[in-house]
């Protein structure tokens, strides 16, 4: 924990979170005991009296502490953590105000004990003579330490109270696993709609848009060969559009692979990355090791990992050579891919490989990516299979 300086904004909004706390705390802590006696306008109103409770949190202490979802039943384990926290948050606060303002209040007396000789005149009579400049010493020295001390304490009574107020006011353990498993299924179902998405895009695009295109090209083609008596700037003209038809349906046929190939899905992993690691510019050496075959998820996951490591190395690395190695472990896929190019990559430095740490982190996989400068550079990648 921080140590906060006396006169730093920390320590006075501690201090005011616990001072302030306890007439909150003995205001709600009453009624909630005044009202147990009345069931229904208790269920009313301890909702309210709980988001008192958690604004004052945040406003003093900057911490959101998560709402649990209003019970249905009155006998509910939530319910009664609520009552619980009301009911003793009085106690808590009368003891952290009681030592924040001793501490802080001695501090005030003992750092202005030299005044009271300073502004009255003989007679003065103390237990302690405050015209001794000893005892004024001492009592400075005790009001500096109790300075120090204070925002110490009023950080700690503070987090006390959070700490109490997250164990009763918050959800319990199982509500946050039920909360997590919810949405862990959430985000699952999320990923297999997109990968759903993106197979259908690219059975549209190679049914639809690509035939078209193939039908086009083939027309021009055609017309190429045969139309020889045109004018000159018509054959030019014809020839040209052949050539843009053929360089259209080239990328387009690299953007439907890149998306999601069919071949992926056919005959899996081991077939589509052969085709990837084919078309690469430079020597690829492939070894896959599937015993089954993974989600088709996690499979194109590993398939965007390679495609978009072997795009990097050709335009990036200046490599002269290239290896995969894919195989699976348990419920775990490893992917590994390598190169002997210049070196220098990193998680930070484009949108390639923050892109492919992202589509990682996605399925809830690990990265771990080594490049020293002048090479080479090494990306592995753990993925679970389930």
């Amino acid at each position: 924990m921080k140590v906060p300086r006396p006169w730093s904004a920390r320590a006075w909004l501690d201090t005011g979170h616990v001072m302030i706390g306890l007439p909150v705390a003995i205001v709600l802590g009453g009624l909630t005991l005044v009202l147990i006696v009345a069931p229904p306008l208790l269920r009313r109103r301890l909702p309210w009296f709980t988001r008192v409770q958690r604004s004052r949190f945040e406003a003093f202490l900057g911490v959101h502490i998560p709402p649990v979802q209003t019970p249905s039943q009155w006998r509910s384990p939530a319910t009664w953590r609520q009552i619980g926290y009301h009911l003793l948050s009085p106690i808590v606060g009368l003891a952290a105000a009681f030592l924040v303002a001793v501490a802080w209040g001695g501090a005030i007396v003992g750092l202005l004990s030299f005044l009271p000789a300073k502004l009255s005149g003989p007679p003065l009579e103390f237990v302690f003579d405050l015209r001794d400049n000893r005892v004024v010493l001492l009592f400075m020295v005790i009001g500096l330490v109790l300075m120090v001390l204070a925002p110490i304490l009023a950080r700690g009574m503070a987090a006390l109270d959070l700490s109490v107020a997250r164990t009763l006011l918050g959800p319990s353990r199982s509500e946050l696993g039920q909360r997590i498993e919810t949405l862990t299924e959430s985000r699952a179902g999320v990923i297999d709609a997109a990968d759903a998405e993106r197979r259908r895009i690219e059975r549209d695009l190679h049914d639809g848009a690509q035939q078209r295109l193939v039908s086009l090209a083939m027309n021009l083609g055609l017309a190429r060969a045969t139309l020889t008596d045109l004018p000159e700037p018509a054959k030019e003209a014809i020839a040209q559009a052949h050539e843009e038809a053929k360089q259209a349906l080239k990328e387009l046929r690299d953007f439907v692979r890149g998306l999601h190939p069919a071949v992926l899905n056919d005959q899996g992993l081991d077939a589509a990355l052969s085709g990837v690691a084919a078309r690469a510019p430079f020597p690829v050496k492939l070894h896959v090791d599937i015993e089954r075959r993974a989600t088709p998820t996690i499979e194109a996951v590993a398939f965007f990992i390679v495609s978009e490591a072997l795009t990097n190395i050709a335009k990036h690395a200046a490599a002269t050579k290239a290896e995969i190695r894919v195989r699976s472990e348990r419920d775990r896929l490893h992917v590994l891919v390598y190169d002997d190019g210049c070196g220098g990559a990193r998680l930070d430095a484009g949108t390639g490989l923050r892109g492919l740490a992202q589509r990682i982190d996605s399925v809830d996989g690990t990265l771990r990516l080594s490049s020293p400068l002048g090479g080479p550079t090494t990306i592995e990648v753990d993925l679970p299979c389930e």
